[in-house]
């Protein structure tokens, strides 16, 4: 005797008959999904980006500034000055 096909697979394993149209309100819930998730991540790139543009070298440091050792009373010394034509 001959079987249908249908019989010889488990309920378990067919294919669930979805709705009309239920194909493409998945694949637009899935595109605003990765939309979002794009967006969010360049966001967090703008912002991290405006937080370190910023603090860009924006740190104190408590130690005592070094004392001049170069005299600033003279005038530097003035060389021969020499024009090239």
């Amino acid at each position: 005797p001959s079987c249908p096909e249908e019989d010889l697979t488990t309920p378990y394993l067919r294919k669930a008959p979805t709705p009309p149209g239920h194909e493409d309100a998945d694949t637009a819930i899935i595109a605003v999904v990765i939309t979002l998730v794009f967006l969010t991540l360049l966001a967090v790139l703008v912002v991290i980006g405006i937080y370190l543009y910023r603090n860009q070298g924006s740190y104190r440091t408590y130690e005592q500034p070094e004392p001049d050792t170069a005299p600033r009373d003279e005038a530097p010394p003035k060389d021969k000055e020499e024009y090239f034509i």
